[in-house]
């Protein structure tokens, strides 16, 4: 009696049952296996998102790291690592020194903090009403509860089980391992993409890396003169009238940090300065108004177009409207990271134009060489 053939007997095994022998329908099948392997993707990502925001985030604190280290390559004739070292030890510091050394002052003023501002929203509703406004100030702290209490349900997503400390320890960990290597992780990338698109990636990235370097680094410049231009200008109204503006340091250290964010954070900051400020009396609160206006055109037109170039080319609108969208979304993370994810947006985008416009030259190109061919063997003479 004959056996069945083995896997290890020689002999053909015949074609596969699964085989679709018709063209068409091999073509369909794999259009349809493509559609929905891209579809899969784009839930998987979305299901994800918050993960991938966390590593975004990281990507940018390398990007600042790297932006130091190379600023100290200028003047320190030293190994990558060490600049790299320095950074982030000096980075360290001054949050040691932030959180000791001006931490009580800090504190003891943001203790007073909400009260003043209760105080300056009291008396603009108070005034509202008597111009005639229908307003209840528990119909707006209620109001106010409830965006807090949505706003919260969506940041506390971004901590994982450790809340937003292990967010913030992730990115900076995962932006760590990236400044050290970064050509390690460059690679990976450019391994999974096919061969011809990989030189188009390396250039790609490049540009992205430069831009992100000097959007930072021009954030920063803004942020560390805003908070110190602020910081004078109020303190020296003291020197002027002898009439301290309260919570001056505190008030410096977050027009500062706000800076970060483009737009809203200089709304918030404003509008704080401004409570603050006319809880001295109107005298005072003017004075807090022109330094407000002070600070954001000077920052705004003088100094960081100076120091980045405006380098990357963005419609406020865009980014007004990307920054709500990603902080609906995402929270205070989103918020922070919504300008230079729109920036790195808009660069692959570009690079992408560019690799197109590229492949349209050399269609026209071979072309016309087609074209020139046929005529010559058309007419000989």
């Amino acid at each position: 009696m004959a056996t069945p053939a083995g896997p290890n007997d020689e002999g053909p095994m015949g074609a596969s049952p699964t085989r679709i022998s018709t063209p068409e329908l091999r073509f369909e099948a794999w259009r349809a296996l493509t559609w929905t392997l891209v579809v899969g993707l784009v839930v998987l990502a979305v299901y994800v998102s918050q993960s991938l925001l966390v590593i975004f985030g990281a990507l940018v604190f390398a990007s600042m790291v790297d932006g130091g280290a190379r600023l100290l390559g200028r003047a320190l004739n030293i190994g990558r690592g060490w600049r790299i070292g320095i950074v982030l030890i000096g980075a360290t510091l001054f949050l040691v020194w932030l959180s000791f050394f001006a931490g009580s002052q800090i504190s003891q003023e943001a203790a007073q903090f909400p009260t003043i501002v209760k105080e300056q929203a009291s008396r603009l509703f108070a005034w509202m009403r008597e111009q005639g406004f229908q307003i209840s100030i528990d119909t707006v702290q209620s109001m106010a509860g409830q965006a807090l209490s949505g706003f919260g349900s969506v940041t506390r997503a971004l901590g994982g089980l450790l809340g937003g400390l292990t967010t913030l320890l992730l990115i900076v960990i995962i932006g760590i391992y990236v400044v050290i290597e970064p050509r390690l992780y460059e690679r990976g990338v450019a391994w999974m993409l096919p061969k011809a698109r990989r030189e188009e990636f390396y250039h790609a990235a490049s540009r992205m890396g430069y831009t992100m370097r000097r959007l930072m680094f021009g954030r920063l410049v803004g942020m560390i003169f805003e908070g110190i231009f602020t910081y004078i200008m109020l303190a020296g109204y003291g020197l002027v009238t002898g009439d301290q503006i309260p919570m001056a340091a505190l008030l410096a250290i977050l027009t500062g940090l706000l800076a970060f964010v483009p737009n809203i954070g200089a709304v918030i900051s404003g509008v704080l300065m401004v409570l603050v400020g006319f809880s001295g009396g109107a005298e005072m609160g003017i004075y807090t108004i022109i330094v407000y206006f002070a600070v954001q055109n000077i920052d705004g037109y003088f100094v960081i177009p100076m120091i980045a170039r405006k380098t990357v080319d963005l419609a406020p609108a865009l980014v007004l409207a990307m920054q709500l969208i990603m902080g609906i979304l995402f929270g205070v993370l989103g918020l922070f990271l919504a300008d230079p994810l729109l920036a790195m947006i808009k660069v692959a985008l570009e690079e992408r134009a560019k690799a197109k416009d590229a492949e349209d030259v050399l269609d026209d190109e071979a072309r016309n060489a087609a074209v020139a061919t046929t005529t010559l063997e058309n007419d000989p003479a």
